[in-house]
């Protein structure tokens, strides 16, 4: 309550807010924490209050930020800032711009709405010491979120996101946080706005990775959810057969067409099903609002199957080694996250690369790709991880689905011309390597109580998971710190045959996310032990 009657003070539109609000269990919500400034940057529903995005908190991340770069850092430092599609996202860069110019530090901006893996590239493009992205990538339409990325264009890794952390906590008065006009900023110099000239350059370096361009009749139907991939994803896929949704096609922050514009669920594809179901499309794309997540529908005999993130990504890691295996170097090598299926690992070591092992985040991806090139220890080929981000290529140190729409397209191109779908590919896959059941399970637990629920459950898995299973072979607790991989909250349940199952808190929303991969003879075998496994973990998390 003091925290509310603080905010109060502030300017008339928050208070206007604020007063309007009768629910007591909404003013707890907005006030019983303040929004967190984590790893991930900030992530968090808009509106009023100290647990909510608005101005005032991108304010005090981004003068956190700014205290951070003018302690860390000699000489001129400059940000990069990128916005999606989403309600307030322009106006919270131009908020974060403002901030900056005021420090002291350079911003580059953009004048439109672009994806998160060009911001990555305009990092390192522009020389900057940072940048930052407004996005919430594929929450609801309720969401915004801020993400800081280092001078390599990667999303700060814990023990950078820490010292930025302590920066932004050391922020007590949000009320009176310097900024200046962008008007202002313009014209001392301290604020360059860019666009077409650093989205070419990017396009340039994504086209450097295509593999196959033989002609082909296939037809694909794209989708942009309303989202930053419109523009890009339709250059990258210039000269191919492809067929736009229009009623997706235009920016629209209440992403009006779906419940929610995250590929990953079928009812986000629905229109661009639908579309591919009357023009006998082979193949249906769709890309998240800031365009670093895809998902993928494939005809196959009569009618679509949509591709998980998991099965997406072993095709793609296959596509890539096949049409590299004479340039590819020894020590080449494929990343994929701890929650991600063995196949695609499985399939890189066949073809003479070395898999290697990242926790959850792409950050951890983009960390890798920045240590092998100082070391030369290993040379990136590809990373991905299964909820639908891939990257082929080092032009970004994010997930991109604009490089990613091009591959699948070749990829999708290249079996068409031999007669076959992905299905008929990914079936070949499974038959040389196994089949996998891979899936991901979510318990949203909104709020205080929550966010108190998950800390439980997560506390009872660790106290009695080894005693769950008789065929547990080890449980894995990250939180220890495993394979010198940074401590993260994450609980995996590794067992005798192969399969294995994770539990982990979401960075980012109010969930409780539980991963299966189980290995088996068919579908039939390893559904029937997935949901043995899953009713054995649901039991202690439902108590």
């Amino acid at each position: 309550m003091n925290a509310y009657e603080y905010w109060l003070t502030f300017d008339k539109e928050t208070k206007k807010e604020l007063e309007s609000i009768t629910d007591k269990a909404e003013l707890e919500d907005r006030f019983y924490k303040e929004l967190e400034f984590g790893t991930g940057g900030l992530r968090g529903i808009m509106g009023a209050g100290a647990n909510r995005m608005n101005k005032y908190t991108v304010s005090k991340a981004t003068k956190g930020l700014a205290d951070y770069l003018n302690a860390e850092f000699d000489g001129e430092k400059s940000v990069a800032i990128a916005f999606d599609s989403r309600n307030n996202s322009q106006f919270f860069a131009q908020t974060a711009a403002g901030v900056l110019c005021a420090a002291g530090i350079k911003v580059y901006l953009f004048d439109t709405l672009m994806p998160t893996p060009v911001l990555s590239f305009a990092v390192r493009y522009h020389n900057c010491t940072a940048g930052i992205v407004i996005t919430a990538s594929h929450n609801p339409k309720e969401y915004n979120g801020y993400k800081v990325y280092d001078s390599k264009g990667c999303q700060l890794v814990p023990q950078y996101a820490d010292k930025v952390i302590a920066f932004v906590n050391a922020v007590e008065d949000i009320k009176n946080i310097p900024s200046v006009s962008l008007d202002e900023a313009e014209k001392s110099g301290r604020l360059v706005m860019i666009g077409d000239d650093t989205l070419n350059a990017f396009l340039t370096e994504v086209k450097k990775q295509s593999l196959y361009n033989e002609p082909s009749e296939l037809k694909i139907v794209y989708t942009a959810l309303h989202g930053t991939g419109n523009i890009p994803v339709r250059r990258i896929l210039d000269g191919k057969n492809v067929s736009i949704v229009k009623a997706q096609e235009l920016p629209d922050g209440d992403f009006s067409t779906v419940r929610s514009p995250n590929p990953e669920e079928k009812d986000a594809l629905t229109l661009a099903l639908k579309q591919a179901e009357a023009e006998g499309a082979d193949v249906v794309i769709g890309t998240d609002p800031d365009c670093d997540r895809i998902g993928v529908g494939v005809l196959h005999n009569g009618a679509y199957t949509l591709l998980t993130g998991n099965q997406t990504g072993a095709l793609l890691v296959d596509f890539v080694l096949k049409f590299k295996k004479d340039s590819m170097p020894k020590n080449a090598a494929v990343v994929k996250t701890i929650v991600t299926s063995g196949l695609g690992a499985a399939i890189a070591e066949k073809h003479g690369a070395k898999a290697v092992q990242t926790l959850t985040g792409f950050k951890y991806i983009g960390e890798k790709i920045c240590r092998w090139e100082e070391s030369g220890e290993q040379t990136f080929l590809f990373g991905y991880e299964e909820s639908y981000g891939y990257l082929a290529g080092t032009h970004a140190r994010d997930k991109d689905a604009v490089s990613s729409a091009m591959l699948i397209a070749e990829m999708a191109a290249y079996y068409k011309n031999k007669g076959k779908t992905l299905v008929d590919a990914l079936d070949a896959v499974y038959a040389e390597y196994g089949y996998y059941y891979d899936c991901l399970e979510t318990v949203v637990l909104k709020g205080k109580e929550g966010a108190e629920k998950i800390q439980s459950a997560m506390k009872s898995l660790r106290e009695t998971g080894n005693d769950l299973f008789d065929d547990i072979d080890v449980l894995l607790d990250y939180s220890k710190g495993i394979d010198d991989l940074p401590k993260e909250n994450v609980l995996r349940f590794d067992f005798k045959d192969g399969s294995w199952a994770a539990v982990r808190p979401s960075g980012t929303e109010p969930k409780l996310k539980m991963y299966f991969s189980v290995k088996g003879e068919n579908r039939e075998q390893a559904e029937s032990r997935k949901a043995d496994i899953h009713n054995k973990l649901y039991k202690i998390i439902a108590e």
